[in-house]
């Protein structure tokens, strides 16, 4: 099997694993061994099973989510109201038995009602008898495994931001302490593309911190049907555990031991360079429509991404194809168009189709 590549692959793969919490797999060099290999097939495509039965239809948000979910990031999804994002959400929480908090986010969340607060309490003195007044932390709903941000471009700016730390260092200062978050750790929003008004769009560096923007698309007839026939009948359908926390850490853990070759890294590079409108070899319509381009945490994202979707695949090494699939959804968000290309409509996705057509494989 080949090896993972050159120092400054090994040191990428580093940082990410220290972004995220994990530390580096000592078997990182030589890759996940074949029996990793097969417990990671074994409850993904478990976990793919029970997901796809109870939300029905959206096959490719499913396995989306996944990527996600075994390369350790954070989901941003959007779609109308009614197409089950809420649902995979919960019910992916049920299957892997982590637990689970809701946020419903409006103008009058505050960052308080996300983190905690500290809070005046009574506790009993034993040199007195009585009690006493201690401050006391209360945690919020972000001391959770799977956080779903609900609506999150609903609240204001100040409250978003609230999501920063943790999503970034899995940590969460209040006063005059940090307090770590529980591992795995993991954030999920969902956002309204239709209903704009008197909603806040969330800034670029929030944005830039959520691994994947799935587009969750209205389903085909056959799947309406199938709706039909698995919600409206007399059980209600549950999904069943898989795994526990402590066993995604460590599919997280094989995923990122997955070897990525050199021309593999390259071309992630110049994917990456091409969505910057000021680069040499930038494509024409990037030059025309693209007001930034996306950062490095775009690259850990094709990479860590592609790692994980070989994996799925059945494969043990990264391959262009891989970089190709992930390109849409690690990239989508993360492109910033400007005024000319608002002016003509534009999409993040057209603009990716131009670049998988220009940046050539070597």
């Amino acid at each position: 099997m080949a090896n993972i590549g050159d120092q400054k692959g090994k040191t990428l793969n580093e940082e990410i694993l220290s972004q995220n919490g994990h530390t580096p797999p000592t078997h990182s060099e030589v890759g996940p061994s074949e029996s990793d290999i097969a417990t990671f097939m074994d409850i993904a495509q478990r976990l793919e099973k029970e997901l796809s039965a109870i939300v029905v239809g959206q096959e490719r948000v499913v396995r989306e989510l996944l990527l996600a979910l075994f390369a350790g990031g954070h989901v941003l999804l959007e779609g109308v109201p009614g197409l089950g994002k809420t649902l995979l959400i919960r019910t992916l929480s049920d299957a892997l038995t982590l637990k689970f908090a809701r946020i419903q986010f409006t103008p009058d969340l505050m960052p308080a009602d996300i983190v905690g607060t500290t809070i005046v309490a009574d506790q009993p003195d034993a040199a007195t008898g009585g009690n006493k007044r201690i401050f006391s932390f209360q945690p919020g709903p972000i001391f959770a495994n799977i956080v779903l941000a609900d609506e999150i471009n609903r609240a204001t700016p100040k409250t978003q931001s609230a999501l920063l730390e943790g999503m970034q260092e899995r940590t969460v200062s209040v006063g005059d302490r940090t307090r770590p978050l529980p591992a795995p750790f993991f954030v999920l929003a969902t956002q309204n593309p239709l209903e704009m008004e008197g909603t806040y769009p969330l800034p670029e560096a929030q944005l830039d911190r959520f691994l994947l923007k799935i587009q969750v698309n209205f389903p085909k007839a056959a799947d309406l049907l199938r709706i039909i026939d698995t919600t409206m009948g007399v059980q209600s359908m549950h999904a069943q555990a898989v795994a526990d926390g402590e066993e995604l850490l460590k599919l997280i853990t094989i995923a990122r031991a997955v070897p990525v070759a050199t021309h593999i890294k390259e071309f992630a590079v110049r994917l990456l360079l091409a969505t910057h409108p000021d680069q040499e070899d930038t494509p024409e319509k990037v030059r025309q429509y693209v007001r930034y381009g996306a950062s490095p945490r775009g690259l850990q994202a094709l990479i860590m991404t592609s790692k994980v979707r070989a994996l799925l695949e059945g494969r043990y090494n990264v391959s262009i194809e891989d970089l190709r699939a992930v390109a849409y959804p690690v990239l989508r968000h993360r492109i910033v168009l400007n005024f000319d290309g608002l002016a003509d409509n534009v999409t993040t996705e057209s603009l990716i189709d131009a670049l998988l057509e220009e940046v050539e494989a070597q």
